[in-house]
């Protein structure tokens, strides 16, 4: 077995290698090896400097998360330890040179701040991202970020979670040196300078001409704990950083340490960081498919086609240019065309105007999108995505001209958002190669896409499709072909019971604003409007032939669309709209929504936001313990994914299956019930629901053991 860290001698300079892939995470162990090997350098006579250096794609990435899940569900009592490590790198007598290549983040940038020195490939990036799990740094990262860059740069760094390029980390003082050409010969060099100048050489823990007082830094920390209150809205650990590096400048270094052990202990007893973490693991379990071996192969993609120019036409064809897949734009007349390709140029535009990208990277971009209105060329695609209106009739049409165009081994794509994937897949003589491509808009910005399978897609079509996923830089989840798939079938509940509540008694903006506040990205009401009133009723339609006669239905949409009130495209739909786009309460509607109450005989009484909550947010999870258990989602886990990419589900409260297992299965199935008697069949709980709320088992519990089923199958195919 190969050790976790190697020591190499250079002319005088110890080269301590880190050497546990695939991203040099901190793992048990990693420490501790790297630790021997600067004690061995310390007392070896013939060294004069040390280099510390990543093997592999990059320096340290960061911590181990599964340690990290650990200590946050109890399993063991306190985070993972590196003061040991960073205390014998400072202590060192020799010069200890960090040399960073790829990413130092989190731990990994906690370690890189202990040495003496950091250099770095002008490629490298560095960050503190602790916040996006629910903790801070808490390997005196909080304690050394300011006396290094500052104490306001320190607070935006750890606020934000962002990460920052080697050329500003040199402008800000976190490294000392960018390396053009060979990283470990430039840092040996390096390191052989410094060392020939002799010591003592600085110890972070002792540079405090950044800190400043409190008095000088009082500004600054206002505006961080604005910062987070605003683009970490409802979030702990963005504040509870702030505090620890406010303790940096109150305390003496090791006192401040000690602070900073105590809020990460706060941080990893908290709901919210149990959540991220959670939210951190489902996103990359979705890749991990029973029956689609990790090494499947996979269709070559170097040139994707694309039927339809609309919005999600246009934003899908953005995403591949992105990539740099070249994209053949096809539409039915020349005018749709056009302002297809207007509404792409104004988008790339806009990033470039933001310096987002350069306006040279929108010309490459712009110019892999070909126009046309007819088939030609489509014969050489790997993959045809269509991207028409959501009618059937319209996409069977396209489907069997594909078919004759298209060559064998194109995969053929719906970007159908609830429609039946056989029943389009039928129209052609290859449904091994039909699938869905549900992306969601915009697609150019959106990280989801829900990946359908047909009940012919083949594997080797799904292994190449959630691989495409990854390419675009895109969350692939496979689902099953059911109406709506994950998201829409959870979604219709959701926005029934919003619209239900209006009728009884609540306005579009109180429900809303308890959405809002309890963590949504938006309000439903507020999403409609923006997506547009007349595509959630024409999606109705389509399935209204599916749905059970006799039960109660929203009453207020068909009305909103008979006075051209469709959302955010005509001003006026749930909300009034002015020039910005900005929701305006109206009169008209909430008068709109009393005289229909009163008409049906529905009587309007005070709503709590309670109600609100609950129903909405219950409902939701109902419909999912309906779709898991009816295997249309591999796992709650990718259930939690679909709404943390795609819907604006609150990523602290881990996506809506982790959530009803913080909240509870059971108080979620007894009010499940509770509404069922009050409200009628559309409110019938779900057996898993039921069954797993009276064996007192959980949705994560349920994943574990499907986990266990998968890999105890694996290894009795591999024999």
């Amino acid at each position: 077995m190969n050790e976790l860290a190697s020591l190499t001698k250079h002319n005088g300079v110890a080269v301590i290698t880190v050497n546990n892939p695939p991203v040099n995470a901190l793992s048990p162990g990693v420490p501790e090896s790297i630790r021997a090997h600067i004690e061995a350098a310390e007392l070896d006579s013939s060294i004069q400097a040390i280099v510390i250096i990543g093997g592999g794609r990059t320096f340290i990435a960061g911590a181990d998360i599964k340690e990290l899940e650990a200590a946050a569900s109890g399993a063991t009592p306190n985070p993972p330890k590196l003061h040991p490590l960073l205390c014998a790198i400072e202590d060192a007598t020799k010069p200890a040179v960090m040399s960073i290549h790829g990413t130092a983040l989190g731990g990994g940038l906690e370690v890189a701040m202990a040495g003496h020195y950091r250099v770095a490939s002008p490629d490298a990036q560095m960050g503190q991202p602790e916040v996006n799990l629910g903790i801070i740094p808490g390997a005196e990262g909080t304690q050394r970020l300011p006396r290094l860059v500052g104490v306001p740069v320190a607070l935006n760094l750890c606020v934000s979670g962002q990460a920052i390029k080697a050329g500003e980390s040199l402008q800000l003082g976190l490294i000392d040196q960018i390396v053009e050409g060979d990283l470990l010969t430039g840092a040996i060099a390096f390191a052989k300078e410094v060392a020939a100048k002799g010591g003592p050489h600085r110890k972070t823990r002792e540079r405090n001409e950044k800190l400043g007082t409190l008095e000088s830094n009082a500004a600054a920390f206002a505006a961080a704990r604005e910062q987070a209150r605003k683009t970490r809205r409802n979030q702990h650990a963005p504040l509870a950083v702030v505090d620890a590096i406010e303790a940096a400048v109150a305390l003496p270094f090791d006192q401040g340490c000690q602070r900073e052990r105590e809020i990460i202990r706060e941080c990893l007893a908290s709901d919210q960081c149990r959540a991220l973490i959670h939210a951190f693991f489902a996103e990359r379990t979705v890749s991990k498919i029973p029956g689609v071996p990790k090494d499947t192969p996979t269709l070559p993609i170097r040139q994707a086609a694309v039927v339809g120019a609309g919005t999600m036409g246009g934003g899908i064809s953005m995403a591949l240019a992105n990539a740099g897949i070249p994209v053949l734009l096809k539409d039915a007349d020349q005018p749709a065309l056009d302002r297809g390709m207007a509404t792409i140029r104004k988008n790339y535009e806009s990033s470039v105007k933001r310096g987002r990208l350069t306006a040279e990277a929108m010309a490459d971009r712009m110019a892999l999108i070909h126009t046309q209105l007819g088939y030609e060329g489509f014969e050489t695609a790997g993959i045809i995505i269509e991207a028409v209106f959501e009618n059937m009739a319209l996409k069977k049409q396209v489907f069997t001209a594909l078919d004759r165009i298209a060559k064998p081994d194109c995969v053929l794509a719906s970007n159908t958002s609830t429609l039946d994937i056989d029943e389009i897949a039928a129209v052609t003589a290859r449904p091994h190669m039909v699938l869905g491509l549900h992306f969601f808009s915009p697609a150019n910005v959106m990280r989801l896409v829900e990946v359908v399978r047909g009940k012919a897609s083949g594997k080797q079509i799904i292994a190449t499709c959630m691989a495409l996923t990854r390419t675009l830089r895109k969350v692939g989840v496979l689902v099953g072909n059911c109406w709506g798939f994950v998201g829409n079938r959870m979604m219709f509940p959701y926005m029934r019971e919003a619209q239900f509540l209006v009728e009884e008694g609540a306005t579009p903006a109180q429900v809303d604003q308890a959405l809002y506040d309890w963590g949504m990205a938006m309000g439903i009401f507020a999403v409609d409007d923006m997506a547009g009133i007349d595509v959630g009723w024409r999606v109705k339609q389509e399935h209204k032939h599916l749905e059970k006669q006799g039960l109660r239905e929203p009453l207020l949409l068909e009305k909103l669309i008979a006075m051209g009130r469709l959302g955010q495209k005509t001003s006026a739909g749930w909300y009034r709209y002015d020039g910005a786009r900005k929701p305006i309460p109206d009169p008209e509607i909430e008068a709109l929504i009393a005289e229909t109450a009163r008409q049906a005989g529905i009587p309007r009484r005070v709503i709590s936001t309670e109600e609100i909550i609950e129903r909405c947010i219950y409902a939701m999870i109902n419909e999912g313990a309906r779709i898991l258990e009816e295997g249309y989602a591999l796992r709650a886990s990718d259930i939690d994914t679909v709404y943390l990419t795609g819907y604006g589900f609150p990523a602290y409260r881990g996506g809506p299956m982790w959530y009803a297992d913080t909240a509870g299965l059971k108080k979620v199935y007894e009010r499940v019930v509770d509404f069922h008697r009050q409200f009628g069949e559309l409110w019938e709980p779900a057996p898993l629901l039921a069954r797993l709320a009276a064996e007192g088992r959980t949705f994560a519990s349920l994943d574990a053991e499907k986990s266990v089923e998968s890999a105890r199958e694996e290894r009795a195919g591999a024999r």
